[in-house]
Protein backbone atom coordinates (compact mmCIF):
# COMPACT_ATOMS: atom_id res chain seq x y z
CA UNK A 1 0.00 0.00 0.00
CA UNK A 2 1.38 3.42 -0.93
CA UNK A 3 1.84 5.97 1.83
CA UNK A 4 -0.73 8.27 0.22
CA UNK A 5 -3.42 5.58 0.03
CA UNK A 6 -6.08 5.72 2.75
CA UNK A 7 -5.87 2.93 5.28
CA UNK A 8 -8.55 0.28 4.76
CA UNK A 9 -11.37 0.04 7.25
CA UNK A 10 -11.81 -3.04 9.41
CA UNK A 11 -14.79 -4.05 7.26
CA UNK A 12 -12.65 -3.77 4.12
CA UNK A 13 -9.90 -5.86 5.70
CA UNK A 14 -12.37 -8.56 6.70
CA UNK A 15 -13.74 -8.64 3.14
CA UNK A 16 -10.17 -8.96 1.83
CA UNK A 17 -9.59 -11.90 4.17
CA UNK A 18 -12.78 -13.58 2.97
CA UNK A 19 -11.68 -13.23 -0.66
CA UNK A 20 -8.21 -14.50 0.26
CA UNK A 21 -9.63 -17.65 1.86
CA UNK A 22 -11.98 -18.17 -1.08
CA UNK A 23 -8.85 -18.16 -3.25
CA UNK A 24 -7.02 -20.54 -0.90
CA UNK A 25 -9.78 -23.14 -0.72
CA UNK A 26 -9.36 -24.69 -4.21
CA UNK A 27 -5.58 -24.90 -3.69
CA UNK A 28 -6.05 -26.56 -0.31
CA UNK A 29 -8.62 -29.02 -1.64
CA UNK A 30 -6.03 -30.33 -4.11
CA UNK A 31 -3.04 -30.19 -1.79
CA UNK A 32 -1.14 -33.09 -0.29
CA UNK A 33 -1.07 -31.14 2.98
CA UNK A 34 -4.76 -31.73 3.70
CA UNK A 35 -4.58 -35.39 2.67
CA UNK A 36 -8.02 -35.61 1.11
CA UNK A 37 -6.83 -38.66 -0.82
CA UNK A 38 -7.19 -40.57 2.44
CA UNK A 39 -3.63 -40.05 3.66
CA UNK A 40 -4.84 -38.02 6.66
CA UNK A 41 -7.68 -38.87 9.02
CA UNK A 42 -9.71 -36.16 10.81
CA UNK A 43 -8.18 -37.14 14.14
CA UNK A 44 -4.66 -36.49 12.84
CA UNK A 45 -5.20 -32.75 13.34
CA UNK A 46 -5.54 -33.14 17.12
CA UNK A 47 -2.95 -33.66 19.84
CA UNK A 48 -3.77 -36.37 22.39
CA UNK A 49 -4.12 -33.77 25.16
CA UNK A 50 -7.02 -32.15 23.27
CA UNK A 51 -9.31 -35.15 23.70
CA UNK A 52 -8.48 -35.33 27.39
CA UNK A 53 -9.26 -31.65 27.83
CA UNK A 54 -12.51 -31.92 25.88
CA UNK A 55 -13.74 -35.03 27.66
CA UNK A 56 -16.43 -37.38 26.45
CA UNK A 57 -18.34 -35.86 23.52
CA UNK A 58 -21.13 -38.43 23.35
CA UNK A 59 -24.52 -36.75 23.36
CA UNK A 60 -23.02 -33.24 23.22
CA UNK A 61 -23.58 -30.58 20.54
CA UNK A 62 -20.29 -29.22 19.16
CA UNK A 63 -19.70 -26.06 17.13
CA UNK A 64 -16.39 -25.51 15.31
CA UNK A 65 -15.87 -21.81 14.59
CA UNK A 66 -13.72 -20.69 11.63
CA UNK A 67 -13.47 -24.30 10.45
CA UNK A 68 -12.16 -23.76 6.88
CA UNK A 69 -12.52 -27.11 5.01
CA UNK A 70 -13.82 -28.92 8.09
CA UNK A 71 -11.23 -31.70 7.81
CA UNK A 72 -10.83 -31.66 11.59
CA UNK A 73 -14.51 -30.86 12.25
CA UNK A 74 -15.38 -34.40 11.19
CA UNK A 75 -13.44 -35.78 14.16
CA UNK A 76 -16.09 -34.52 16.59
CA UNK A 77 -18.75 -36.54 14.79
CA UNK A 78 -16.45 -39.57 14.78
CA UNK A 79 -16.05 -39.27 18.55
CA UNK A 80 -19.77 -39.39 19.21
CA UNK A 81 -21.00 -35.80 19.24
CA UNK A 82 -24.78 -35.70 19.01
CA UNK A 83 -24.63 -32.83 16.53
CA UNK A 84 -21.58 -31.29 14.87
CA UNK A 85 -21.68 -27.90 13.15
CA UNK A 86 -18.86 -26.05 11.40
CA UNK A 87 -18.96 -22.33 10.57
CA UNK A 88 -16.72 -20.33 8.25
CA UNK A 89 -16.96 -17.07 6.30
CA UNK A 90 -15.51 -18.47 3.07
CA UNK A 91 -18.17 -19.75 0.67
CA UNK A 92 -15.57 -21.81 -1.20
CA UNK A 93 -14.36 -23.39 2.04
CA UNK A 94 -17.88 -24.26 3.19
CA UNK A 95 -18.74 -25.78 -0.19
CA UNK A 96 -15.60 -27.90 0.02
CA UNK A 97 -16.35 -28.90 3.61
CA UNK A 98 -19.83 -30.09 2.67
CA UNK A 99 -18.40 -32.27 -0.11
CA UNK A 100 -15.74 -33.71 2.19
CA UNK A 101 -18.34 -34.59 4.85
CA UNK A 102 -20.65 -36.17 2.27
CA UNK A 103 -17.83 -38.24 0.82
CA UNK A 104 -16.93 -39.41 4.34
CA UNK A 105 -20.54 -40.28 5.12
CA UNK A 106 -20.64 -37.93 8.12
CA UNK A 107 -23.71 -35.94 9.10
CA UNK A 108 -22.00 -32.64 9.78
CA UNK A 109 -23.69 -29.31 9.13
CA UNK A 110 -21.64 -26.46 7.67
CA UNK A 111 -22.85 -22.87 7.81
CA UNK A 112 -21.40 -19.93 5.92
CA UNK A 113 -21.19 -16.81 8.07
CA UNK A 114 -18.71 -14.34 9.49
CA UNK A 115 -17.91 -15.44 13.04
CA UNK A 116 -19.19 -12.10 14.35
CA UNK A 117 -22.64 -12.99 12.93
CA UNK A 118 -22.64 -16.59 14.14
CA UNK A 119 -25.53 -16.28 16.64
CA UNK A 120 -27.84 -14.88 13.94
CA UNK A 121 -26.63 -17.35 11.29
CA UNK A 122 -27.31 -20.23 13.66
CA UNK A 123 -30.74 -18.85 14.56
CA UNK A 124 -29.93 -18.58 18.25
CA UNK A 125 -28.89 -22.21 18.66
CA UNK A 126 -26.58 -22.92 21.59
CA UNK A 127 -23.94 -25.59 22.04
CA UNK A 128 -22.30 -27.65 24.76
CA UNK A 129 -18.84 -27.20 23.20
CA UNK A 130 -17.42 -24.42 21.03
CA UNK A 131 -14.02 -25.25 19.51
CA UNK A 132 -11.70 -22.98 17.54
CA UNK A 133 -8.07 -22.37 16.77
CA UNK A 134 -4.93 -23.40 14.91
CA UNK A 135 -4.82 -20.23 12.87
CA UNK A 136 -8.12 -18.54 13.73
CA UNK A 137 -7.57 -15.85 16.36
CA UNK A 138 -5.17 -13.84 14.21
CA UNK A 139 -8.09 -13.03 11.88
CA UNK A 140 -10.13 -11.43 14.68
CA UNK A 141 -9.78 -7.64 14.98
CA UNK A 142 -11.56 -7.41 18.36
CA UNK A 143 -11.22 -10.24 20.87
CA UNK A 144 -13.72 -8.69 23.27
CA UNK A 145 -16.43 -8.76 20.58
CA UNK A 146 -15.48 -12.35 19.69
CA UNK A 147 -15.70 -13.43 23.33
CA UNK A 148 -19.23 -12.02 23.56
CA UNK A 149 -20.16 -14.04 20.47
CA UNK A 150 -18.79 -17.20 22.09
CA UNK A 151 -20.74 -16.52 25.26
CA UNK A 152 -23.93 -16.18 23.23
CA UNK A 153 -23.27 -19.50 21.51
CA UNK A 154 -22.70 -21.53 24.69
CA UNK A 155 -25.36 -23.19 26.74
CA UNK A 156 -25.23 -22.59 30.50
CA UNK A 157 -22.22 -24.53 31.73
CA UNK A 158 -20.95 -24.97 28.17
CA UNK A 159 -17.27 -25.12 27.26
CA UNK A 160 -15.08 -23.09 24.93
CA UNK A 161 -11.88 -24.87 23.91
CA UNK A 162 -9.23 -22.92 22.01
CA UNK A 163 -6.12 -24.61 20.63
CA UNK A 164 -4.07 -21.95 18.93
CA UNK A 165 -0.60 -21.10 17.73
CA UNK A 166 1.20 -19.41 20.59
CA UNK A 167 1.77 -15.67 20.07
CA UNK A 168 5.45 -16.29 20.78
CA UNK A 169 5.57 -18.63 17.78
CA UNK A 170 4.12 -15.91 15.58
CA UNK A 171 6.84 -13.58 16.84
CA UNK A 172 9.68 -15.91 15.85
CA UNK A 173 11.37 -16.08 12.49
CA UNK A 174 14.44 -17.92 11.16
CA UNK A 175 17.73 -16.15 10.63
CA UNK A 176 20.94 -17.32 9.00
CA UNK A 177 22.03 -19.05 5.83
CA UNK A 178 19.60 -21.42 4.08
CA UNK A 179 22.42 -23.99 4.18
CA UNK A 180 22.53 -23.91 8.01
CA UNK A 181 20.08 -24.97 10.68
CA UNK A 182 18.54 -21.54 11.30
CA UNK A 183 18.39 -19.79 14.62
CA UNK A 184 14.95 -18.52 15.64
CA UNK A 185 14.92 -14.87 16.63
CA UNK A 186 12.23 -12.43 17.70
CA UNK A 187 11.35 -10.82 14.39
CA UNK A 188 7.68 -9.85 14.78
CA UNK A 189 5.45 -8.24 17.42
CA UNK A 190 4.13 -10.37 20.25
CA UNK A 191 1.79 -7.71 21.60
CA UNK A 192 -1.07 -5.95 19.88
CA UNK A 193 -1.20 -2.19 19.62
CA UNK A 194 0.42 -1.33 16.30
CA UNK A 195 -2.51 -2.38 14.16
CA UNK A 196 -3.06 -5.23 11.72
CA UNK A 197 -0.31 -6.76 9.63
CA UNK A 198 -0.90 -6.76 5.89
CA UNK A 199 0.38 -9.84 4.06
CA UNK A 200 0.63 -10.07 0.28
CA UNK A 201 1.57 -13.52 -0.96
CA UNK A 202 0.60 -15.55 -4.03
CA UNK A 203 1.29 -18.74 -2.06
CA UNK A 204 -0.48 -20.29 0.88
CA UNK A 205 0.92 -22.50 3.67
CA UNK A 206 0.24 -25.71 1.74
CA UNK A 207 1.78 -27.20 -1.35
CA UNK A 208 0.15 -26.36 -4.67
CA UNK A 209 -0.01 -23.62 -7.29
CA UNK A 210 -0.18 -19.87 -6.65
CA UNK A 211 -3.50 -18.34 -5.69
CA UNK A 212 -5.73 -17.20 -8.52
CA UNK A 213 -6.14 -13.61 -7.33
CA UNK A 214 -6.98 -12.14 -3.89
CA UNK A 215 -3.47 -12.48 -2.49
CA UNK A 216 -3.86 -9.86 0.25
CA UNK A 217 -4.80 -10.69 3.82
CA UNK A 218 -4.72 -8.96 7.21
CA UNK A 219 -3.82 -10.39 10.60
CA UNK A 220 -4.09 -9.02 14.12
CA UNK A 221 -1.64 -9.74 16.95
CA UNK A 222 -3.07 -10.94 20.26
CA UNK A 223 -0.97 -11.73 23.32
CA UNK A 224 -1.98 -14.54 25.63
CA UNK A 225 -3.15 -11.99 28.20
CA UNK A 226 -5.46 -10.43 25.61
CA UNK A 227 -7.21 -13.76 25.06
CA UNK A 228 -7.71 -14.51 28.75
CA UNK A 229 -8.86 -10.98 29.54
CA UNK A 230 -11.40 -10.94 26.70
CA UNK A 231 -12.97 -14.21 27.85
CA UNK A 232 -13.06 -13.12 31.49
CA UNK A 233 -14.68 -9.86 30.40
CA UNK A 234 -17.44 -11.84 28.69
CA UNK A 235 -18.17 -13.71 31.92
CA UNK A 236 -16.44 -16.98 31.04
CA UNK A 237 -14.30 -18.79 33.61
CA UNK A 238 -10.91 -20.02 32.44
CA UNK A 239 -10.13 -23.32 34.16
CA UNK A 240 -7.26 -24.60 32.00
CA UNK A 241 -4.37 -22.96 30.18
CA UNK A 242 -1.59 -25.15 28.84
CA UNK A 243 1.45 -24.39 26.69
CA UNK A 244 3.21 -27.02 24.61
CA UNK A 245 6.30 -27.21 22.42
CA UNK A 246 4.46 -29.34 19.83
CA UNK A 247 3.06 -28.34 16.44
CA UNK A 248 0.78 -30.39 14.14
CA UNK A 249 3.12 -29.81 11.19
CA UNK A 250 6.77 -28.75 10.82
CA UNK A 251 6.71 -24.98 10.57
CA UNK A 252 10.51 -24.82 10.60
CA UNK A 253 12.85 -27.10 8.66
CA UNK A 254 14.79 -28.15 11.78
CA UNK A 255 11.74 -29.60 13.54
CA UNK A 256 11.63 -33.29 14.43
CA UNK A 257 8.64 -35.61 14.69
CA UNK A 258 7.59 -36.61 18.20
CA UNK A 259 7.09 -40.41 18.14
CA UNK A 260 4.42 -40.39 20.85
CA UNK A 261 2.03 -37.88 19.29
CA UNK A 262 3.12 -37.72 15.64
CA UNK A 263 3.39 -33.94 16.01
CA UNK A 264 6.58 -31.89 15.62
CA UNK A 265 8.95 -30.06 17.98
CA UNK A 266 12.24 -28.21 17.75
CA UNK A 267 15.37 -30.34 18.30
CA UNK A 268 16.82 -30.70 21.79
CA UNK A 269 19.68 -28.39 20.79
CA UNK A 270 17.21 -25.49 20.60
CA UNK A 271 15.49 -23.75 23.53
CA UNK A 272 12.17 -25.29 24.57
CA UNK A 273 9.59 -22.59 23.90
CA UNK A 274 5.78 -22.72 23.68
CA UNK A 275 4.49 -23.19 20.15
CA UNK A 276 0.81 -23.88 20.85
CA UNK A 277 -1.45 -23.00 23.74
CA UNK A 278 -4.72 -24.62 24.75
CA UNK A 279 -7.34 -22.80 26.78
CA UNK A 280 -10.61 -24.06 28.23
CA UNK A 281 -13.28 -21.73 29.57
CA UNK A 282 -16.82 -22.37 30.74
CA UNK A 283 -19.98 -20.30 30.81
CA UNK A 284 -21.94 -19.85 34.02
CA UNK A 285 -24.25 -22.76 34.84
CA UNK A 286 -27.98 -22.32 35.17
CA UNK A 287 -28.68 -20.95 38.63
CA UNK A 288 -30.38 -23.34 41.00
CA UNK A 289 -33.98 -22.36 41.73
CA UNK A 290 -34.45 -20.40 44.91
CA UNK A 291 -35.90 -22.43 47.76
CA UNK A 292 -39.60 -21.99 48.35
CA UNK A 293 -40.28 -20.25 51.59
CA UNK A 294 -43.25 -21.48 53.49
CA UNK A 295 -45.23 -19.18 55.65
Amino acid sequence: MNADEPAPTVAEMLRANEANWDARAPVHLRSDFYGLDGSRAPGDWFAPFEWGDLGDLHGRDVLHLMCHLGTDTLAFAERGAARTVGLDFSAASVAGARRIAADAGREVEFVRADVHRAPEALAGRRFDVVYTGKGALCYLPDLAAWAEVVRALLRPGGMLYVVEFHPLLDSLGPAGSPDEVPELLLRHDYLAGRGPVRKDSPHTYTDGPPLAGAVTGYEWRHGLGDVVTALAGAGLTVDLLRETDLLPWPRFAAMERDPASGWWRLPATRPAVPLIFALRATSAPTPAPAPVRRA
